[in-house]
């Protein structure tokens, strides 16, 4: 079991100027366990800086994030989080192999189950005979993919996921997207996807976050009415459903115009 709750999350950011620049303006939501949450708002809205904050790497000014996992075991140990990032930031200096290896060292991964992680993680985005290549001989796609593969090689409570699509070709994008779902739903994999693309959103969300423009609130959660193997991007009534969601996304940068 893992879970995310974020409560009355307050961050801001100094200015040039001196003076302060509020990103989040009191944040508060609670992410799906064992489904991708997607936090879906305009650019600018604070959606990066709260995924940071999950991660550890920000501190909130006020208000708190409380990860929990329990594995069964006699207390709960600090969760372990894996984070997929725009750009997939591997060491092109070593294999696709040692890229994982990289982040199982690091997390302290007896180094018995080194191999049969790797054989398992990179079998489930399609790289293993590709474990010895450098990454620099990869296209994009394998790239970020291999990026994937290192987040959950660590077998993550919580997997954290920031736009790790948006700078692939749409072909690339659409394959990627259908696999990590459907990787997601084997592992029962807790996620959280940062997007500002409300397909993509409606698409890979079990559960949809949507935040108000900068200084983000919550304007409305809402559960994924389809099921992951029932979100046909073709289907009538899922199209009528990203409709809706763009348009409610729509009103919230008309409103932030008109204000």
């Amino acid at each position: 079991m893992a879970y995310v709750h974020v409560e009355q999350a307050v961050k801001s950011f100094p200015r040039e100027d001196g003076t302060d620049m509020l990103v989040l303006g009191g944040v508060s939501f609670d992410a799906k366990e064992r489904g991708i949450t997607c936090l879906l708002g305009p650019s600018g809205c604070g959606k990066s800086t709260l995924l940071n904050v999950i991660a550890r790497l920000e501190r909130l000014d006020q208000g708190y994030v409380e990860i929990v996992s329990n594995h069964g075991e006699s207390g709960t140990r600090l969760p372990q989080l894996g984070y997929v990032f725009q750009d997939p930031r591997l060491l092109n200096w070593k294999r696709v192999e040692e890229n994982l290896i990289f982040a199982l060292r690091g997390m302290d991964v007896p180094r018995r189950q080194w191999d049969e992680r790797i054989h398992t993680y990179l079998g489930l985005v399609g790289l293993l005979e590709f474990r010895k290549q450098y990454p620099l001989y990869l296209s994009g796609g394998m790239r970020q993919r291999v990026g994937l593969a290192r987040a959950l090689v660590i077998e993550p409570d919580i997997l954290l996921m920031d736009e790790p699509y948006s700078k692939l070709d749409q072909l690339t994008a659409r394959k990627l997207r259908e696999d990590t779902l459907e990787i997601c739903a084997r592992l029962q994999q807790t996620a959280l996807l940062v997007t500002h693309d409300v397909e993509e959103a409606a698409y890979m969300g079990d559960r949809i976050v949507i935040f108000s423009a900068r200084p983000a609130h919550i304007v409305e959660v809402l559960d994924n009415p389809f099921s992951p193997l029932e979100r046909d991007l073709d289907d009538v009534r899922f199209i009528q459903f990203k409709k809706q969601l763009l348009q409610r996304v729509l009103n919230l940068v008309k409103e932030k115009e008109e204000a």
